[in-house]
């Protein structure tokens, strides 16, 4: 299938192409080996789609299926008749077989979500469909498509139905403590699982810049002429290497309650991405298919999600993580290292002249 190129108001009108399609292609081609391993695990288990969807009965996924049905518009060939070419268009890609259901919901807030136990349904705001151009918005698409493949949206529903668990048991210690516990872990998961996306997204549109303008956008607005994709990504870089520990402590808290991760890291993640080898070899057609997800290894898996955040941890320019790779290699001096990263929280150091508690 190629791009239409329909001029709509206020979307750039794009030229036609053919993409590469991946018949058979299994989601462990294109996610995180954090998601990965995590997925590969819980898809051995005997009985685990027959557990979540016992849990059907206990979550909000009817009631938000009618409310979408009632109070949203269905994406089809009479509605929002480009967001139907491609959602098409994305499945036709990932050879998803089924096309799920797609809605466009009033919201000036730029967001999407799939969700769903026994079938995943695809929900896309105004605000975002105002924001994106075509390519963009494709991309998006095949992100929600990708979290369709992945069955990431049965993890989400999950994780909207624990968050609101945790808030009603919140009067409960030892309940709230047990249930928000779960809720951190699968937040890390669930961020893991965007980065997944965000490459499936970029599977199905095969135009990084836009990916990146997609990303741009989300964090600035629709000030395309004001913003720069390359300035953003030294924003990741920035993020990264900057500041102290104190820094590097604040930036785990403010991820901590986040489904998503940061744009300007999403930014950087897909394009280190995009220049891997493993993204060479899956265009290639060099990719895992998904009549082989049964012989998947729980234990491989797992050795390269360690490895995963083994090399994370090295290669990061983050102070902590740069602390935690030195405490593995027992360089010296870490005490002075911690004390002088510590510094701020106690205040600025008096100058090496000034006299001590004590002396005069």
């Amino acid at each position: 299938m190629s791009d239409d190129g329909r001029e709509q108001t206020g979307h750039e009108r794009v030229p036609s192409r053919q993409r590469r399609r991946f018949p058979g292609i299994s989601s462990r081609a294109y996610e995180h080996p954090a998601d990965r391993s995590a997925l590969v695990a819980l898809r051995k288990l005997s009985g685990f789609d027959t557990v979540f969807k016992a849990l059907s009965g206990l979550l909000p996924e009817r009631s938000l299926r009618l409310l979408f049905l009632s109070d949203s518009v269905r994406v089809s060939e009479r509605q929002f008749a480009h967001l139907h070419d491609m959602l098409r268009d994305a499945c036709y890609i990932l050879d998803l077989e089924k096309v799920p259901p797609m809605y466009v919901n009033q919201d000036p807030q730029p967001n999407a979500m799939c969700i769903g136990l026994d079938e995943p349904v695809i929900v896309v705001t105004t605000g975002l469909v105002e924001l994106l151009d075509e390519e963009e918005m494709r991309a998006v698409v095949g992100h929600e498509v990708g979290h369709a493949l992945s069955g990431h949206s049965v993890y989400r529903t999950v994780l909207l139905f624990l968050t609101t668990l945790a808030l009603r048991v919140a009067w409960i210690p030892l309940g709230n403590l047990a249930v928000m516990a779960l809720v951190t872990a699968l937040r890390e998961w669930f961020r893991k699982s965007e980065l997944s996306a965000d490459r499936a997204g970029l599977l199905v549109g095969q135009d990084v810049r836009a990916s990146m303008r997609g990303l741009m956008k989300l964090a600035g607005g629709n000030h395309l002429h004001e913003m720069n994709v390359d300035a953003f990504l030294e924003q990741a870089e920035e993020y990264e290497s900057g500041g102290d520990l104190r820094d590097s402590v604040l930036k785990i808290l403010n991820v901590l309650p986040r489904s998503h991760p940061f744009a300007t890291i999403r930014a950087a993640e897909l394009k280190k991405w995009a220049e891997s080898r493993d993204f060479q070899r899956i265009m290639d057609g060099h990719y895992p298919r998904r009549s082989e997800d049964k012989d998947a290894s729980v234990s491989d898996s797992f050795r390269e999600s360690a490895a995963s955040y083994a090399e994370d941890v090295k290669g990061s320019k983050d102070p902590l993580m740069k602390l935690v790779t030195d405490l593995a290699g027992g360089a010296g001096d870490l005490g002075g290292r911690v004390r002088r990263g510590f510094d701020g929280f106690r205040g600025t150091p008096p100058p090496k002249d000034a006299p001590q508690d004590g002396q005069d």
